[in-house]
């Protein structure tokens, strides 16, 4: 089967969209593009106009009511926080900002001067309150939101789901970030994902690839979104009970689920959890591959070793 397929970049990433019939690529990357742009207009930190951005200006208690989809982020991140005990907390803002990410991550300096990090939990998840059926937003005092732990992994299932009902029929993936997700009928083998810490790594014949037929698959990882202050490394998973960079013994994980936004959030909750979470995702029936820091792999789940090591 011949695909179509795009590559790009959105949300300071790559977005990449394929589809299983050619002629709809066009119309199926312009709606994945859509639904990009507006995440990113709802639920961005970097912006001063966006929705997030504007509800949270202000000292003091903030409260509103918010569009459909920066209801739906939300919601998606306090789900997130619910399912993971509070491992994947949405007010982590204020931590991954005092520790350098505190502007989109092109513009994050590769070194600098040290940081002062204070040992503190994160305000907490249940600090943020929302009514579903007004979509109206209740934040305390004190409390800094940050969607990127699943406002990317939402962004790529819905514009899935959209790029698909724009084309009509066939398959689509897309992948925002190394965060993807699929809809439609898949290519006979399935779609064929390489697995990579890094989401611009470029697809080479020895990587190792899987092959999924739905839902998506979602990478977490603490090597390439990092950065040093004072000779000290640092990156972007911060560690909610501390409120610093999480210290486990995981670098990447990488997570199947039946969506990507839940493939994301149990990658991302793995990386926090530390030493238990190969347990964890094994018990939760999730496929997994976790990577050490020395580089060692442990696969759980059912995911598959790589056909050199089944032969």
């Amino acid at each position: 089967m011949t695909l179509g397929a795009y590559r790009g970049s959105a949300l300071g990433t790559s977005l990449h969209v394929v589809v299983t019939d050619p002629h709809g690529l066009d119309t199926a990357t312009a709606a994945a593009q859509a639904v990009v742009a507006a995440i990113d207009i709802a639920c961005s930190r970097f912006r001063d106009d966006s929705e997030l951005t504007r509800l949270q200006a202000g000292e003091g208690r903030r409260e509103g009511v918010v569009s459909p989809l920066l209801a739906r982020a939300l919601a998606t991140a306090l789900r997130a926080a619910d399912l993971t005990g509070g491992a994947v907390d949405p007010t982590v803002g204020e931590a991954v900002r005092n520790a350098g990410y505190d502007v989109d991550f092109d513009a994050v300096a590769a070194d600098g001067e040290p940081l002062t990090l204070t040992v503190a939990p994160v305000p907490g998840w249940r600090r943020i309150r929302l009514f579903p059926a007004t979509r109206r937003v209740e934040i305390d005092a004190g409390v800094e939101v940050d969607l990127g732990a699943t406002a990317k992994a939402l962004a790529a299932d819905l514009a899935a789901a959209a790029a698909l009902e724009a084309i009509g029929s066939g398959g689509v993936l897309v992948s925002l970030g190394g965060d993807v997700s699929v809809a439609g009928d898949a290519p006979e083998e399935g779609w064929h994902i390489q697995i990579a810490e890094d989401s611009h790594a470029a697809i080479t014949p020895d990587g190792e690839t899987i092959a999924i037929r739905t839902g998506g698959v979602a990478t977490s990882s603490t090597t390439v979104r990092r950065w040093r202050r004072g000779g000290v490394e640092v990156h972007h998973i911060i560690d909610p009970s501390t409120g610093l960079p999480a210290a486990g013994p995981w670098r990447t994980v990488s997570v199947v689920a039946g969506t990507c936004v839940d493939a994301n959030i149990a990658a991302t909750a793995a990386i926090v959890r530390g030493a238990g979470a190969a347990a964890w995702l094994d018990d939760a029936g999730l496929p997994a591959r976790l990577v050490d820091r020395s580089g060692a792999m442990t696969r759980v789940g059912g995911w598959p070793l790589p056909v050199a090591q089944t032969s």
